[in-house]
């Protein structure tokens, strides 16, 4: 994040406006779908309405995609270990994923949660500290840094022009923000498995919505971390010239807060809560819908506590390594690992958003109607992030999953028009019975 403003300026802010808008949407309308019945993920909920093959196809949907964009942050990560170490950069990447993965692999869902919540205050605490130090050294402290910063035009908040390709307008940041959110606090087994820890569905949306006001406020600290850091090493040039935004907080660790005790430490334990806190989450949900959505359907035998638990230990494992590869190869063809990771994001889960909207929108919609749906949207998001449409320009991957939902739910409500809903096993099942109702109540 520091990296978006060292380079840029402060319309990276205009993200989280939308991630709001995007939070709302999601407590008022895929929230209570997930209070309904005894449903452990998001993939069920599906199943319940199209049927196996849609559950299996949105299933594996989530699988690569948290692969992917999760194997990014660990690359991230591992940056400032590798530059303060000296250690190969596949050990920087094997020791967080070590250590992610044990208290993971022991604790659960438990572990994740409570571990986020220190991790949450360590990494906030090492911004501040990050923006305290960086300027201290400059003349006239942080007035002065923003009157520097001011001058060069690197204040701009807002950008109202159209451009499909760029990721910095104020249209991209609501609409295409939104449509993220709702995806991946909507549709994506990382967001579900945390209301379902909560109480009540009400508990659950109030600490939704609220944590889009703490992300803009996040946000806002770690881009005024960049400006800092900008103004930093525009006094101190460093040796080689920075072209990445992603190397800026390891490089200033290494150049300036290696001479202050205790510094160090406390950044890098903030660098890795911030990557450990997501990990872990990602481990624990890819293992968790791996074992529930798919190995115990397929293999068809009732499992008992303790055989799904050395099942989903194990899924941890396999998950744990194939982070840490994807890591490896795609960390080091990202430009930005932000926009990589929420391209990806954009890519696959809009097409799952698209069915869930289906669901509500197209009632008689069958399972084949929703796999059609799904598989055009996959194959449209292709083309688009292949092609160049518009004078030569890409669309930004902040729209995909605005994009994406929308072709998928327009395909689906066209095919359910045209596809017979088929043979009894394809309709959808009635829905679970309040608590405490029988059949004959």
């Amino acid at each position: 994040m520091p990296g978006k403003a060292y380079l840029g300026d402060l319309r990276f802010l205009q993200l989280p406006l939308g991630y709001i808008v995007g939070r709302v949407a999601v407590a008022r309308l895929l929230l209570p779908r997930y209070f309904e019945g005894d449903s452990l993920t998001a993939y069920e909920v599906l199943g319940r309405r199209f049927g196996p093959g849609v559950k299996r196809l949105t299933l594996l949907l989530f699988l690569v995609t948290r692969s992917l964009a999760d194997g990014l942050r660990l690359y991230l990560t591992a940056l400032p270990l590798q530059k303060l170490t000296g250690m190969p950069l596949p050990a920087a990447v094997a020791v967080m994923a070590l250590v992610t993965v044990v208290y993971t692999f022991v604790g659960g869902m438990k572990a994740v949660v409570w571990t986020d919540v220190v991790q949450f205050f360590l990494y906030v605490g090492g911004g501040v500290l990050a923006v305290a130090v960086a300027c201290g050294d400059l003349d006239g402290g942080l007035g002065g840094l923003l009157a520097r910063a001011g001058d060069a035009g690197k204040l701009r908040l807002f950008d109202l022009s159209a451009a499909l390709d760029s990721g910095d307008t104020l249209w991209v940041g609501l609409i295409g923000g939104a449509f993220i959110t709702l995806a991946s606090h909507g549709a994506d087994q990382l967001m579900v498995q945390r209301y379902l820890c909560a109480r009540s569905q009400r508990q659950a949306a109030v600490a939704l919505v609220a944590s889009g006001v703490v992300v803009l406020l996040q946000f806002a600290l770690f881009l005024l971390l960049g400006l800092a850091l900008w103004s930093w090493f525009g006094a101190h040039p460093p040796a080689a010239a920075l072209t990445k935004g992603d190397e800026v907080v390891p490089l200033f660790i290494v150049t300036r807060l290696t001479a202050i005790p205790g510094a160090v430490g406390v950044i890098l334990g903030a660098l890795f809560a911030v990557s450990m806190s997501t990990l872990s989450s990602s481990l624990n949900a890819s293992a968790a819908a791996l074992v529930n959505d798919h190995l115990r359907p397929s293999i068809g035998k009732e499992w008992d506590d303790a055989r799904a638990l050395r099942a989903t230990k194990c899924a941890t494992l396999l998950f744990c390594a194939i982070q840490a590869a994807c890591g490896l190869v795609g960390g080091r063809f990202a430009g930005s690992v932000v926009d990589a990771v929420l391209q990806i994001a954009s890519f696959t889960t809009g097409v799952t958003l698209g069915l869930f909207f289906l669901a509500r929108a197209a009632p008689r919609a069958s399972g084949r109607a929703a796999f059609v749906a799904a598989l055009v949207g996959l194959a449209a998001m292709v083309a688009i992030a292949c092609a160049k449409p518009i004078g030569g320009r890409a669309i930004h991957g902040l729209w995909y999953s605005c994009i994406g939902s929308t072709i998928t739910l327009g395909v689906g409500v066209a095919a359910a028009a045209v596809l017979p809903r088929g043979r009894r096993d394809d309709a959808a099942p009635p829905p679970p019975l309040p608590p405490g109702r029988s059949e004959g109540g």
